[in-house]
């Protein structure tokens, strides 16, 4: 950095002469990109931004328009017809369905979060010999596909008489996911064990340790954890399909299908109502990512930088 300077020395009516300091060379000495590497990501990230987003506008015209003109080219929904939604809603039970998919969404992704983040603690925090080799055993079972552990899983819950209710859909979270496990075991690993040992000495005991110390202290990987396993279990289909018959016990993308398969292929060749379902089971997901994206974001960003 190039300055000059001249002593500093007393002004008119006493002010007080400061160095004059050259300006910095823009995008150099401040850590700056230079102006054109920021316009051009800025385009980059718009013209991703409009290429994901292209599919959803297109759901949404498509919804709106009449059954003639559903395939028709273009991104304006005319003619004009809002009506299919009021019909989407007359033929199915949509709201039921939307109720069933939010309670088991959220017994899902609470039951994932608290259990996976009570095993990651006890790996983080306890000393004891062996703990490397189990911890590659939980991370092993990542290794298994769904479709190793559906029989048995189905002839387990239909011992316990289970079958066609809501539980196999969540119950299973209760045990933990690998992955979430790893994801927050090196989140407490960045934790400094000092706080640990200090509430020791103060008479903690280690549920407190957890629950008051460490559960406040990773807040938003819980909720990168929590709000990815509620988009998991929301856009779920093989399990709604394979346990509930009852059609009052539906989720949403088990009703999709019924729609699908009634007004869609081999159906009446509605796809307007098709499309307009489509639209009401996306757009939850939607507002919950805006409700909770800045801490959000925050999760995903500390994670990687801690992890």
């Amino acid at each position: 950095m190039t300055t000059t300077s001249q002593p500093v020395g007393t002004g008119v009516a006493g002010t007080v002469v400061a160095p004059v300091t050259a300006p910095r060379e823009q995008g150099r000495e401040d850590g700056r990109r230079p102006r054109w590497q920021r316009i051009l990501f800025v385009l980059a990230l718009v013209g991703a931004a409009v290429i994901f987003t292209l599919p959803f506008v297109w759901l949404v015209s498509a919804s709106l328009r009449p059954r003639e003109y559903v395939f028709a080219p273009g991104f304006l929904p005319t003619p004009f017809a809002p009506d299919n939604y009021a019909e989407a809603w007359q033929a199915m039970p949509l709201l039921t369905w939307l109720f069933n998919s939010v309670v088991v969404g959220v017994a899902a992704a609470a039951a994932a979060t608290l259990s996976s983040a009570w095993v990651a603690f006890g790996f983080a925090y306890f000393r004891f010999p062996g703990r490397n080799l189990l911890f590659g055993l939980v991370l092993a079972t990542m290794m298994l596909p769904f479709a190793v552990t559906m029989i048995p899983t189905y002839l387990i819950w239909n011992r316990l008489g289970l079958i066609d209710t809501q539980v196999p859909l969540w119950a299973g979270n209760l045990f933990g996911s690998a992955f979430y496990i790893f994801l927050l075991r090196q989140f407490f690993l960045s934790l400094p064990r000092e706080y640990f040992e200090a509430a020791r000495v103060d008479g903690a005991s280690y549920p407190q340790l957890f629950w008051k110390l460490a559960f406040p202290l990773i807040r938003p990987a819980l909720l990168v954890a929590f709000v990815f396993e509620f988009k998991a279990s929301w856009t779920d289909l093989v399990k709604p399909l394979i346990y509930l018959r009852n059609e009052q016990l539906y989720t949403l993308p088990r009703g999709l299908k019924v729609i699908l398969d009634r007004f869609g292929y081999g159906g009446e060749q509605q796809w307007e109502i098709v499309l307009a379902g489509s639209v009401i089971a996306t757009v939850p997901m939607i507002i919950l990512f805006f409700l909770a994206q800045r801490h959000f974001v925050e999760g995903i960003a500390t994670t990687g930088r801690k992890g």
